[in-house]
């Protein structure tokens, strides 16, 4: 019986490994990859010795992330406002506790809370310690620099992959600004770091799995099948054995 198990589970793992691979030959799935460079922006200021600077991005950009540090006024708002375009804000952006939160699908099930889509998005600075700020630029773009498609061929997969970082990329002008109470502090000992995560096409290539892989990873699985099936009823088997062998021994030392 436990031949007929492990040469049917054999040719089960083959034949599972050949439907996938014969699946992906023609998947129609294509996976694109993008540059993901983090770039520090040099900050221009509005005012002179006042808290109130800008810069100006023309790439495709997926992340913008602000830290400032201190700052003394209790209830002072640093505002960050995108000139013309609106972005994606949630303070689970960038939470350590929370790295899967990354704003798709409107949030994640187990909070109701969702990233808010606007212009311009106010924050609360806590302390003078340093506070950290993240928000999502763009949806559309890969953020790991790889993403997935669905084409009729390889051509048409660039042509859509190459769009999608295209119609990402916009001139936009960040205005960024501390107030307290309706003033603009002075940036005296007032430490500010601005970077934004850019992309630009790599390249892209068709959907594949491979069958040798595919093959090792279900005969583990069957192999850990077979073990959990066949551990208890065997350990049960083997007590027995080794009872029924002691009282026998028990009986004839009797």
């Amino acid at each position: 019986m436990l031949r007929t198990m492990i040469g049917t589970g054999l040719v089960l793992v083959l034949i599972l490994s050949y439907a996938v691979y014969s699946n992906t030959l023609d998947s129609e799935y294509y996976g694109y990859k993008t540059t993901n460079e983090s770039e520090i922006i040099e900050l221009q200021s509005n005012e002179e010795d006042k808290a109130n600077w800008y810069f100006t991005s023309r790439e495709a950009i997926t992340w913008i992330n602000v830290t400032i540090e201190g700052v003394e006024a209790e209830s002072a708002k640093l505002i960050i406002e995108a000139s013309g375009v609106e972005w994606f804000y949630s303070p689970l952006l960038g939470v350590e506790d929370a790295d899967f939160f990354n704003c798709e699908d409107g949030g994640f099930s187990e909070t109701s809370e969702s990233c808010s889509k606007a212009s311009v998005h106010e924050i609360i600075i806590e302390s003078s310690e340093e506070q950290r700020i993240h928000g999502r630029v763009s949806l559309e773009l890969p953020i790991e620099g790889l993403g997935y498609i669905q084409s009729e061929n390889e051509d048409l997969a660039e042509i859509e992959a190459r769009e999608i970082v295209e119609n990402a990329k916009r001139t936009i002008t960040w205005n960024i600004k501390l107030e307290d109470r309706g003033e603009i502090l002075s940036d005296e000992n007032l430490m500010i770091n601005v970077t934004v995560v850019k992309h630009d096409f790599v390249s892209v290539e068709e959907f594949k799995l491979n069958p040798i892989q595919e093959s090792i990873y279900s005969l583990a699985t069957l192999i850990g099948c077979f073990f959990l099936l066949l551990f208890v009823p065997l350990t049960i088997y083997f007590s027995a054995l080794y009872k029924s062998k002691n009282d026998d021994k028990l009986r004839i030392e009797n």
